[in-house]
């Protein structure tokens, strides 16, 4: 008799869906295996204080540590959990983390925090050849009121060849994905000389968030004194609104670069 009085009562509340997102707060950063440059200190809690206080929707990592044998017992305040575990904290629910430079002591990688469910993600190995290891994170959103929203964290290697043959396979990612669907792409693209954002450029579904409203990518790299424009945020499907870079205290002291920060609108 209990269960049928249950079954008549949710039968009788209708199904509302969550309202629409149209905007989402966006923030890239490299952040340094959570030290501060030069690696003279570990910093990882207060990046974590300071990433919290921009109260961005998606969060892209780059060098963040998933598991460090040596420095969990070197360092009195090396978390307990992974560092992009303890990064989202309560404040972001769902994380993805895609593990691309392996060591005897542990790997580091890229990784997204969201505020929305994350439905599936993949690493997509574009390691060319050497030592190096790079990884596309490609993350698949649920974001109200969208099919799908795609995210890509993005960290592509020193040498401008293997950067090139790394821009190509972002390509081949980017011409796999359902058309009308918002893609935000973001990360540490290294490119100094700036000839793979001339090559993203020719792909006229695509605009990097500050060169569309600064005229270049943003100068990132070193943090103290920014000289390198290495950090990009590109977008399909979706526009960049009110763009900046966060070059003050205590972000020039957290980190080599410096994080970037978008408003998105899908």
């Amino acid at each position: 008799m209990t269960t049928h009085s249950k079954s008549q009562t949710a039968e009788s509340v209708p199904l509302t869906s969550p309202p629409a997102i149209h905007r989402l707060r966006v923030l890239t950063v490299n952040t340094h295996k959570g030290f501060t440059a030069l690696n003279r200190r570990f910093i990882l809690p207060e990046l974590r204080e300071a990433v919290r206080s921009t109260s961005a929707d998606l969060v892209f990592l780059q060098e963040v540590v998933g598991e460090h044998d040596g420095h969990s017992t070197r360092y009195h305040n090396w978390p307990q959990t992974s560092q992009y575990e303890f990064l989202a904290d309560s404040m972001w629910s769902d994380f993805a983390y895609g593990r691309n430079a392996v060591y005897p002591d542990g790997h580091h990688g890229n990784a997204l925090l969201s505020k929305y469910p994350i439905r599936e993600y993949r690493n997509l190995d574009v390691s060319i050849t050497g030592p190096e290891r790079r990884g596309l994170l490609h993350c698949v959103l649920d974001v109200p009121g969208h099919a799908e929203v795609h995210a890509i964290c993005v960290h592509l290697s020193l040498l401008e060849s293997h950067r090139q043959l790394q821009l190509q396979l972002l390509c081949q990612l980017l011409e796999s994905l359902p058309d009308k669907a918002p893609v935000i792409i973001a990360g540490d693209f290294n490119d100094w000389q700036l000839q793979g954002n001339a090559a993203l450029a020719r792909r006229d579904y695509l605009h990097e968030a500050f060169e569309r409203h600064h005229g270049r990518p943003a100068k990132t790299y070193p943090a103290r004194f920014p000289l390198l424009r290495l950090d990009r945020i590109y977008l399909r499907n979706a526009s960049s609104h009110d763009p900046k870079i966060l070059g003050s205290k205590p972000w020039t002291h957290l980190s080599d670069h410096l994080p970037l920060a978008v408003e998105v609108h899908l």
